[in-house]
C-alpha cells in the first residue's frame, strides 16, 4: 500500500536534490523512526520552506539506508547529515516559477485542520509528514496541472 508524504526543506536542500536528477533524498537524523516508514513505491512531496510552496513531486525507489557522506547542507543546522535515505524518481517537477503556494492548501487538506489558519506553517514544522491519500490526490493533481501548463513532460 502506497504511503504519501511531505518532506520539509530548506532551498538548499531542495536544490541538492534537484541537481542529483531527483535520484536520492535524505530525511534528518531526528527522522529515524519515520524515515525508516519509507518504502519503495511511497510518494514524496517537497514543501520548501522560505517560499512556502510546493516544487516537486517523486516516488521512492529503493529502501530507506543510513549512510554518513555529507550530500545535503543546511546553512541553518550545519551538523545535520541527513543520514537516512532512499533512492527516488521525479513524477512531477514544476519549473521554479509555476510552485504551488502551500497557504491555499491549508483549508483544503485534511491532515492541516489541526492548526489554525493564523499559524498554517506549525503544519510544515518538522522534515517529514504522512499525509492521507486524498490531501495528496489534490496536491498532485494541482501540480500536473501546473506542469502542463508550463509545458512540461512531468
Amino acid at each position: 500500500m502506497t504511503q504519501h508524504w511531505i518532506v520539509v526543506g530548506g532551498p538548499e536542500v531542495f536544490e541538492t536534490t534537484r541537481q542529483l536528477g531527483f535520484t536520492r533524498q535524505g530525511f534528518k537524523s531526528t527522522r529515524r523512526l519515520m524515515a525508516n516508514s519509507v518504502v519503495p513505491g511511497d510518494l514524496l512531496a517537497f514543501y520548501v520552506t522560505g517560499r512556502k510552496q510546493f516544487a516537486a513531486i517523486a516516488r521512492v525507489t529503493t529502501p530507506v539506508v543510513e549512510e554518513r557522506t555529507r550530500i545535503w547542507t543546511n546553512t541553518k543546522k550545519p551538523d545535520e547529515l541527513y543520514p537516512y535515505r532512499a533512492g527516488i524518481e521525479p513524477v512531477v517537477v514544476l519549473p521554479q516559477e509555476r510552485w504551488l503556494d502551500a497557504e491555499p492548501y491549508h483549508e483544503r487538506f485534511q491532515w492541516t485542520q489541526r492548526w489554525p489558519r493564523a499559524n498554517w506553517t506549525l503544519a510544515y514544522q518538522g522534515n517529514l509528514h504522512s499525509v492521507p491519500e486524498g490531501d495528496f490526490a489534490l496536491l498532485e493533481g494541482d501540480m500536473r496541472a501546473a506542469a502542463a501548463a508550463a509545458g512540461s513532460p512531468r
